[in-house]
């Protein structure tokens, strides 16, 4: 039984939020019928994050790894043997193709992707610009702000009628 969540009461009553509304809503609505590679995501630093995937079987000109916008796809497409005159008995070890969609956050980007024993290593760093940091605001001394020039603010008048 799948449970849907409704977002709308949070719509009305947030204001700014949108594109995270939004996100929740589209993260509930996938559904995930393969969960298959298995994979980790770990949190290694402050903005540093890795992600492990297991693709035993799988060589590196086999898999894709693409970031479009705030959304990371690995794929992996195994080409069928063309020599293989083998009859299985059992096949255990899955060597099928798969698509992994990862939605990524605001400014996160990846640094980099390692395969080292069937294990994919992808790692992710969160790298917020300047303007976006928060900053301290200085805040004036009475002192100062009484030793600066008060203006007034004038508003437009109309001009008096000239006696003739």
């Amino acid at each position: 039984m799948a449970t849907r969540l409704d977002f709308t009461p949070l719509f009305r009553s947030s204001i700014g939020f949108d594109r995270m509304l939004d996100a929740l809503e589209a993260a509930s609505r996938v559904e995930t019928l393969d969960n298959w590679p298995p994979y980790d995501i770990v949190k290694t630093g402050e903005d540093d994050y890795r992600i492990d995937m297991a693709v035993a079987g799988f060589a590196e000109d086999d898999l894709t790894l693409t970031q479009d916008k705030n959304m990371l796809i690995v794929s992996g497409r195994k080409e069928a043997p063309g020599g293989d005159d083998a009859s299985y008995l059992y096949r255990g070890i899955a060597g099928r193709s798969f698509e992994r969609r990862f939605e990524l956050a605001d400014h996160v980007r990846v640094e980099g992707a390692t395969l080292s024993n069937g294990l994919l290593t992808v790692e992710l760093k969160r790298e917020i610009p300047e303007e976006l940091k928060p900053r301290r605001i200085e805040i004036a001394s009475l002192a100062a702000v009484e030793g600066a020039e008060t203006r007034q603010i004038e508003t437009a008048r109309e001009p008096e009628p000239v006696a003739a």
